[in-house]
């Protein structure tokens, strides 16, 4: 039988889907078996991974290494957020303190050509931040990314979300960056040792670090931007979406003046993102104690619009009259992430729902052409 860390080296190599990975993950509850079942539904996974030899030695000495830990789909230790993305992945590859996923965490996102303003802010938003209890997580870029680093640093605790593989720092000029990070925090990714970074991996990367943290705050931003994508996933996840506004004279000023007409708080000191995410925390822990004894499908004043199908009309009643976040459409209903973002796209388009930034309310369509 193949010995478990070789076999998520071979799952994670082979050109089998994720899909398919974590349900032979879930199914047999062991990553040898998994891979054992999917090599007997298609024989030619093993004879793939010949020109990936190299990889495959690479990883498990990696992985042989103390302090070095992968995480698969089907343990306990998968962080729960993660796990409700659209796309998770089998399995995570973490140096460092692993318990440190499952600490309160804030990402700090931006630019990598901030303005002297934009670095010293960073930094001094993450140390203050850091030293309240909150680890802070971001995505060892240069600029923004690095200042929030090195000042969570020296208060507390961080995480780097990697576009490569774990053993590798990227920009290598942050390598120093990436090895203190390693001793005293944690990095995190979904590639195996010796991936290197390529350009879809960034936008990869950036889910991770929305679905990790309670909210995500953006330091100097463009319009176009990883920082922006990183915002918006955290919106979808139902996460709060923060941003520090700066002159209107500064380009990488606007992708967080977007954000703020959008719909996200303006913050322009630590305090104030301690007092959302505490207000955020605070209610969804009384709205479901509020919630847990009522059945999932409570009876509204509001008659359920015949012209919904049976899923929409499930995640109607779960709306109720308050903007709600997607988490809390699948504590309501029992439907997944997945299942819960399709149907509300859907209902979206028709005009049933209306998204404020991430967190869904009632609509009503002007016209019966409309409706869904």
């Amino acid at each position: 039988m193949t010995d478990a860390p070789l076999a998520c080296l071979q799952l994670i190599h082979s050109t089998a889907r994720s899909g398919k990975i974590r349900d032979a993950l879930m199914h047999y509850r062991n990553s040898a078996m998994a891979w054992e079942a999917l090599c007997q539904l298609d024989r030619s996974l093993k004879s793939g991974l010949k020109p990936k030899q190299a990889l495959l030695d690479r990883g498990r000495t990696w992985l042989e290494t103390p302090g070095n830990h992968v995480i698969a789909w089907h343990e306990p230790d998968y962080p729960p957020p993660l796990r409700q993305t659209a796309s998770p992945p089998p399995f995570l590859f973490v140096r460092g303190r692993r318990d440190l996923l499952w600490h309160p965490q804030i990402a700090i996102v931006g630019t990598r050509q901030p303005s002297a303003a934009g670095t010293e802010c960073a930094h001094y938003f993450a140390r203050t931040l850091a030293a309240q209890g909150y680890t802070i997580t971001s995505g060892l870029a240069s600029g923004i990314d690095a200042a929030a680093h090195e000042g969570a640093l020296l208060n507390g605790h961080t995480i780097a979300a990697l576009a490569t593989g774990p053993d590798l720092a990227f920009p290598r000029s942050n390598a120093a960056l990436y090895r203190r990070i390693c001793e005293t925090g944690a990095v995190i990714t979904e590639h195996p040792p010796g991936v290197p970074a390529l350009r879809c991996h960034f936008p990869a990367r950036n889910r991770i670090i929305a679905a990790l943290s309670q909210g995500t705050l953006v330091i100097e931003a463009a319009i176009r931007s990883g920082a922006l994508i990183t915002a918006r996933l955290a919106a979808e996840f139902g996460k709060e979406v923060m941003a520090v506004p700066g002159s209107i004279h500064n380009p990488v000023a606007y992708g967080c003046h977007q954000l703020i007409r959008e719909g996200a708080f303006l913050v322009e000191q630590p305090e104030e993102v301690r007092h959302i995410l505490g207000c955020s925390l605070n209610s969804m822990s009384a709205e479901t104690t509020a919630t847990a004894h009522l059945s999932p499908k409570p009876a509204l004043d509001r008659p359920v619009p015949s012209q919904l199908n049976a899923q929409q009309q499930q995640v109607w009643q779960a709306l109720g009259h308050d903007d709600v976040a997607i988490d809390t459409l699948c504590l309501r209903t029992g439907l997944t992430a997945a299942d819960i973002s399709s149907i509300l796209i859907g209902m979206e388009l028709s005009g049933w729902v209306e998204n404020r930034f991430g967190r869904y309310h009632r609509g009503m369509p002007d016209a019966p052409s409309a409706r869904g």
